[in-house]
């Protein structure tokens, strides 16, 4: 094993055991440095595939170096001396005693392939949870000018490797990851995104003949359940080219159980009656807040399935794959409410402030800048 200090007794709990994988590297190597033939039965690994830059290293100098001629490999040992030598320039912690370890622990040699797979698999497991963590990172980047262009462009990234993974391990049918979703994320802007539902509901109740042309926007693409439910409401009227005014959205609301809440209909009358700007604007900045709420969700979704060692390369790609579907569905809208289509350029999305203000001069100045 590489040379490490001896740790103080009371510190061994501290020391977290190896992975598995780590012993899988192990039998691996020991199975090439025995018998350096079998590296063409090793197939769909690089160095970067190790989880260590020890066993990175030797395995690049085993994969670089001319093979030894098995008669003389078996009489002395300078071919693993050129191994080592050559490792030690990527991981100098690399000794020959470690090099004698793996030859001890490696089971059977012509298992190599066997544990070249296991490796493969544990990379692909790696490779998968960091992009899905980059994802996450990139939804939750506020100095983004153009967060859903950024966004979508890592999720395709994600969509890469899951693609790569599925051509080297096709999925299953039917095999899902096992890994229990994570919690949702609570919206840092939450605040803001209330305000302008608010300024949504009351601009699209002044102006109903607006609704038909942001049919791009549902109910869930709203925050709250009670703005969900009258968005529901005057979508529903004005479908039926019913009168539509704050006091009949509030009876429709009263049929369909919104208030059942406690939700008093003196204040959904005052978030009804206080328009501004325009409504797709309102609705464009709600879909832009569900599309990057729904790339956290996946995001953290795969990587919660990632993270999960139990889960098999099969499993992380069916898993994977029926998340990204729902940015797929959601991007689908968001180019209909931009009309950014493939493949043209999209247009920058809207300019989001530092800090949201809950004044009714805030509200005004909203709607000064949606109306330009």
């Amino acid at each position: 094993m590489p040379h490490a200090p001896e740790p103080d007794e009371d510190d061994l709990d501290a020391i977290a055991p190896p992975q598995p994988v780590f012993h899988v590297e192990q039998a691996l190597l020991g199975a090439l440095l025995l018998d350096p033939r079998r590296l063409g039965d090793v197939t769909g690994i690089a160095a970067d595939a190790f989880s260590t830059a020890a066993h990175a290293a030797l395995f690049a100098a085993i994969s670089t170096l001319p093979p030894p001629d098995p008669a003389e490999h078996a009489k002395n040992t300078k071919w693993l001396d050129r191994v080592l030598a050559t490792g030690r320039g990527q991981a100098r912690g690399l000794t020959a005693s470690y090099l004698h370890t793996l030859v001890q622990v490696c089971p059977w040699p012509r298992h190599a392939p066997a544990y070249a797979r296991m490796v493969e698999a544990e990379h692909a497991r790696r490779r998968l949870q960091t992009a899905a963590e980059r994802l996450v990172q990139t939804v939750h980047d506020a100095s983004l000018p153009h967060p859903v262009q950024t966004v979508l462009a890592e999720a395709d990234a994600l969509a890469a490797v899951v693609d790569d993974i599925a051509s080297r391990f096709p999925p299953r049918a039917g095999v899902l990851p096992r890994t229990p979703a994570p919690p949702p994320a609570i919206a840092p802007d939450h605040t803001e995104a209330v305000e302008e539902e608010q300024l949504l509901l009351a601009t699209a109740t002044a102006h109903p003949a607006d609704i038909d042309s942001i049919r791009w926007l549902l109910p869930d693409d709203l925050t709250l359940p009670l703005h969900a439910g009258l968005w529901q409401c005057l979508t529903t009227l004005a479908r039926r080219r019913e009168p539509v005014d704050p006091v009949t959205v509030l009876w429709e609301a009263q049929q369909r159980g919104l208030l059942d809440d406690g939700s008093e209909p003196g204040v959904v009358l005052r978030l009804l009656a206080e328009p501004a700007g325009s409504v797709e604007h309102w609705g464009e900045r709600a879909l832009q807040r569900s599309l990057l709420a729904t790339a956290d969700h996946t995001g953290r979704l795969i990587e919660a399935y990632a993270s999960d060692p139990a889960n098999t390369p099969f499993q992380l790609v069916v898993g994977a794959r029926r998340s990204l579907a729902d940015i797929g569905a959601v991007r689908t809208r968001w180019q209909h409410a931009t009309g950014t289509v493939p493949p043209q350029r999209p247009r920058p999305a809207p300019t989001t402030r530092a800090g949201p203000p809950t004044t009714t001069a805030a509200h005004t100045a909203r709607a000064a800048r949606a109306t330009r």
